[in-house]
């Protein structure tokens, strides 16, 4: 019996229906994940203000717990609460009942992960933990459950299924964990007054850090400052300019207030409208009330005015109007977050 060659499937074709299909799971997991999130959405109530009320009016700590994937979710809440002004740690709960149980105070809040509300090692903890008389949350799948009826608060994060095609590796419950936990955390900075000074504050390091520096870290002070007073002469303004390099020099008055800068610019404009200028003074070749920063402005803010205005130094006064330090656009590139 002979096949007709027509029907065959050539290897090329196998690879490339196989090739589709893993396009298609993906995107099909994608979809149950992306589902799973939206799906919280009508599911958030008082209930989360009533957890948020806890750590709220928590004298301690927050203690994110659980086992496993829930475990690396617990970890990344404890994370960005910290990250936010909310003091958090993890704890293993295997590791809690076996020694460091003395890590949970009774001022502290235990908040606990698990999809299905019985993971043996947490409902053992949330035993130790009420008999201490700490005050415990839930985030799990099933508010039924072991811990989700046990616990002072229970967030609800159930999903319909998980994202592996086996319906078994944690996924989608761990995704919709995740995202319970960074509305729970934002929404506690919200209700705290967290703001950029504060998360530039606990991230000194890094391109966030280096974000939201005060430019008072950043500015140029003492001798390094361009400035002159207002009576100084065209050739001691020259002098000024060009020794520190800034391409400007800040003019100040007797009491040593800023009133105005004198640029590169500005010379070259004078120097096209007159013809002497043994008799010019600072005031005379100045621009008076130049854009300026104060020294707890934060470094993305000062960079904002530079490139509205286009300029490439800014003077730093205090509230005084005196003259703290001078920036300059390189100090900026230089804190390496173009």
């Amino acid at each position: 019996m002979t096949t007709d060659s027509r029907t065959q499937t050539s290897p090329a074709q196998i690879i490339a229906r196989q090739r589709d299909d893993e396009l298609t799971l993906a995107k099909t997991i994608l979809q149950i994940e992306s589902d799973a999130v939206a799906s919280l959405v009508t599911r958030i109530d008082d209930t989360f203000l009533l957890a948020l009320d806890l750590v709220d009016n928590c004298k301690g700590r927050v203690i994110a717990t659980g086992m496993g994937k829930s475990g690396i979710i617990a970890r990344k809440l404890a994370a960005t609460l910290s990250s936010t002004g909310t003091p958090a740690y993890f704890v293993h709960p295997a590791e809690a009942l076996h020694g460091d149980l003395g890590a949970i105070q009774k001022t502290d809040v235990v908040m606990s992960l698990s999809h299905s509300g019985e993971t043996p090692e947490l409902v053992r903890l949330l035993e130790m933990t009420k008999r201490l008389g700490v005050k415990t949350i839930a985030l799990t799948g099933s508010p039924d459950s072991t811990l989700g009826t046990n616990t002072d608060v229970t967030l609800e994060c159930a999903v319909k299924t998980e994202a592996c095609p086996l319906n078994l590796a944690p996924t989608a419950s761990t995704t919709a964990a995740l995202a319970v936990g960074d509305a729970f955390a934002l929404v506690l900075a919200y209700r705290r007054g967290f703001k950029e000074a504060d998360f530039a504050h606990l991230h000194p390091g890094g391109i966030l850090g280096k974000r939201l520096m005060r430019v008072d870290r950043l500015m140029h002070t003492g001798p390094a400052i361009p400035a002159v007073r207002s009576t100084a002469n065209f050739t001691d303004v020259i002098e000024s300019i060009s020794r520190a390099g800034f391409g400007m020099a800040c003019v100040e008055d007797g009491a040593g207030v800023l009133i105005g800068v004198v640029t590169d610019g500005d010379i070259r404009r004078s120097l096209t409208k007159a013809t002497t200028y043994a008799d010019k003074t600072a005031r005379d070749l100045m621009s008076p009330n130049p854009h300026h920063v104060t020294p707890d402005t934060l470094a993305v803010d000062a960079l904002n005015i530079m490139e509205q205005n286009r300029i490439t130094s800014l003077p730093v006064i205090d509230e005084t109007g005196k003259l703290n330090g001078i920036l300059h656009l390189h100090d900026l590139w230089q804190t390496e977050w173009f």
